[in-house]
């Protein structure tokens, strides 16, 4: 695909909300909202079943260790089947699987390893799922409206998972224990109505070779991956990225509460300076792809935020790591934003799955490498190192992309 085509985006137009894209849109907003509710339910819950961090870590790692086992799978399934009909079935069972545990809730019988369970089933069937909406996008809207349409999907996903379902938290909590997760279970039955409802066109797929193989299809996605110059240093720098963004994370409420002595109120404030800074980020994303270019903006992206990270690792003050993690919020929507779409423009439309779950298997893979990297830091040389750390990533990833711009 020619670069004036695929990067630059020039002639970009804005999806038509009726139709297929509208009820997307709303599938995805309805089920990270449910999604939001049972993630900020579930540590208040594992903290009463247990005071051992190590196993209240395992819930989250179990979270993560799915992509790592499955993720590349997701995608050539995502590829070789009907993605609206493997969405909808997905979250169907889901669904099942969410209001089964609301029950096992209910009745007093959750445990740490029930928790462990459903976080592995969830993101395991995640991989499919996930893989087959960036591949299910493009049969919905033009491709000249690709970038507002993601743009949108993920402001509107910000919006109700950052300041709709936080709030709403304590007091489902203060109905029942189970009342986030029956939520959360209502929103995957409502998400798989609307997309068993669309129409997308169907795909351009060539037969597939007599006896191929899953491992070979595999194969071919991360060979057409590698062969593109631009996804190539994407991929790079998106992994790189999030081995600093996990070494950030795990640290960032001590950083807070310990270098900064901010308290919890602080922790708090920072936390919805980046859900606001993103949902800011998400509106001028496609104006900058469409002024800059899709690379150059995702360039501009990391470089603003290693600036950000630097502000928060040298200065001690909560207003500076506010306005940082604000501005950080907003340029990472604007790298997410055209990271997706150059996929989607660049991608062959048969792949579209397998590329897509390459993407997404490197970067979860990355967190847990740099959470791990961010404690080490924090607990050898001070708790405002492992932003440090992440902003010399951040450096390299910059570094990564720049011979992709003439892609």
């Amino acid at each position: 695909m020619a670069a004036t085509q695929a990067v630059e985006g020039a002639r970009a137009t804005s999806p038509a909300w009726r139709g297929g894209f509208g009820r997307l849109w709303t599938a995805a907003v309805v089920s990270r909202f449910g999604d939001s509710l049972r993630t900020a339910a579930l540590p208040l819950l594992a903290t009463t079943l247990t005071t051992d961090p190590f196993r209240i870590a395992l819930v989250t790692a179990c979270g993560y260790v799915p992509w790592l086992l499955f993720g590349l799978l997701g995608g050539a399934v995502a590829d070789r089947v009907d993605q609206r009909r493997a969405m909808w079935a997905v979250d169907l069972v889901r669904g099942a699987l969410v209001a089964a545990f609301a029950a096992a809730v209910a009745l007093g019988h959750a445990s740490i390893a029930l928790l462990m369970a459903l976080a592995f089933a969830l993101t395991a069937l995640g991989t499919l799922f996930d893989n087959a909406a960036t591949a299910l996008l493009p049969s919905l809207v033009p491709a000249e409206a690709l970038g507002s349409a993601n743009a949108r999907v993920m402001t509107g996903q910000q919006i109700a998972g950052s300041f709709l379902a936080g709030p709403l938290v304590p007091p489902l909590l203060a109905v029942s224990a189970a009342a986030p997760y029956g939520a959360d279970a209502v929103s995957y039955v409502l998400a798989a109505a609307l997309v068993a409802s669309l129409r997308p066109a169907a795909p351009e797929r060539a037969a597939r070779a007599t006896g191929s193989t899953l491992r070979a299809e595999i194969r071919a996605g991360l060979h057409a991956l590698w062969a593109d110059r631009a996804l190539r240093g994407l991929c790079a720098a998106t992994t790189v990225c999030n081995i600093g963004m996990g070494a950030l994370i795990a640290t960032l409420v001590l950083h807070i509460t310990g270098w900064l002595g901010a308290g919890h109120a602080g922790y708090a404030a920072t936390i919805t300076a980046y859900g606001a800074g993103s949902v800011a980020g998400g509106l001028i994303a496609q104006r900058l792809a469409r002024g800059l270019g899709r690379i150059r903006a995702v360039l501009l992206a990391g470089a603003v935020q290693t600036g950000c990270l630097v502000a928060m690792g040298c200065v001690r003050a909560l207003g500076v790591t506010v306005a940082a993690m604000a501005v950080f919020g907003l340029m990472g929507m604007v790298w997410n934003v055209n990271l997706t779409t150059l996929m989607q423009e660049r991608a062959p439309a048969a792949m579209l799955g397998r590329v897509s779950a390459a993407f997404r298997t490197l970067a979860v893979a990355g967190a847990p490498l740099g959470a791990l990297m961010g404690g080490a830091a924090a607990a050898s040389w001070g708790l405002n190192t492992p932003a440090l750390l992440a902003s010399g990533l951040f450096v390299a990833a910059v570094a990564a992309l720049i011979p992709a711009r003439a892609a």
